[in-house]
């Protein structure tokens, strides 16, 4: 079998739990591959995401780890079973980086998503033109083209909470509702918009505001990505290095605690729908 160039999100994610499954075994590669009948090399390459694993070889190699959780079985072969199917954004691999497209299939897998944003609206929310004045903002300035389908790919993965099929959980921070990235109209315009969504099912925006007095978190946006079973869980973080993705158990224990007191201090929806109607008058009342 060919090795992927380019193996996905979740072909990624599969292996790493391979391995994890290996390795709360105690096997070594060569000891699980005796015991399925592969290759060391073959071990290697299934836990990179870099070739393709079978329902029946995932089945032996968690009869092999002893793993009788089957919750996370059946999850795991559910990723393999849709490996034909693959998603719109894959129509983009080569035209944008990487981490992009790792974006959207991380929220189009999710069950739900859960995001705090301290720098900008959601990218889930934003309208065209707040999202265009982002990308065109960002180091090193990126061209027209680059502009226009970056917001073009970012209002596609929109559809993902629009639909209304998943509960997606916006905690905004105040200082993200004042900042301006081209002038008040385009704020103000992104304002109303943020509060016409947080009247849409399924969607919850609520306002962290500056009385709080701290971060309940880290300062770095960031997304709580809900999977199928508690282990397939991912938080996806913005850097200035880059986009970094935390699926080790420690990791996401620490960031539902994050998430839990952000809820804690976070106004309520009517109350977040208030502040954000208070913030778009004075906004207009600077344009």
């Amino acid at each position: 079998m060919a090795l992927r160039s380019h193996p996905t999100l979740q072909q990624r994610r599969l292996g790493v739990e391979l391995r994890r499954m290996r390795e709360q075994a105690g096997f070594g590669g060569s000891q699980l591959a005796r015991s399925i009948g592969a290759t060391p090399a073959q071990i290697t390459q299934m836990e990179a995401g870099r070739t393709g694993i079978s329902v029946d070889r995932l089945r032996a190699v968690a009869a092999a780890c002893m793993c009788v959780d089957r919750g996370l079985i059946d999850a795991l072969s559910e990723i393999i079973t849709r490996r034909e199917k693959p998603g719109w954004w894959e129509e983009y691999r080569g035209s944008l980086p990487a981490d992009f497209l790792d974006i959207a299939e991380l929220e189009d897998r999710a069950v739900k998503l859960s995001t705090f944003t301290i720098t900008f609206i959601p990218g889930l929310l934003q309208t065209r033109s707040y999202a265009s004045a982002v990308f065109s903002q960002a180091f090193p300035s990126p061209t027209r083209h680059e502009v226009d389908l970056r917001t073009n790919f970012r209002l596609q993965r929109q559809a993902t909470v629009r639909t209304g099929t998943k509960t997606y959980a916006a905690f905004i921070h105040e200082a993200a509702l004042r900042m301006q990235f081209s002038g008040s109209a385009v704020l103000a315009e992104q304002l109303n918009s943020l509060i016409e969504d947080s009247r849409k099912p399924g969607i919850s925006v609520r306002v962290v505001p500056f009385n709080v007095g701290t971060l309940p978190g880290p300062s770095e946006n960031l997304t709580y990505a809900v999977g199928p079973v508690p282990e397939l869980d991912t938080v996806q973080m913005d850097t200035g290095q880059g986009v970094v993705l935390f699926d080790s158990p420690p990791h996401l224990a620490a960031f539902r605690d994050i998430l839990d007191r952000t809820a804690s201090v976070a106004l309520s929806e009517d109350e977040s729908r208030a502040f954000i109607l208070s913030v778009k008058g004075e906004t207009e009342g600077k344009a």
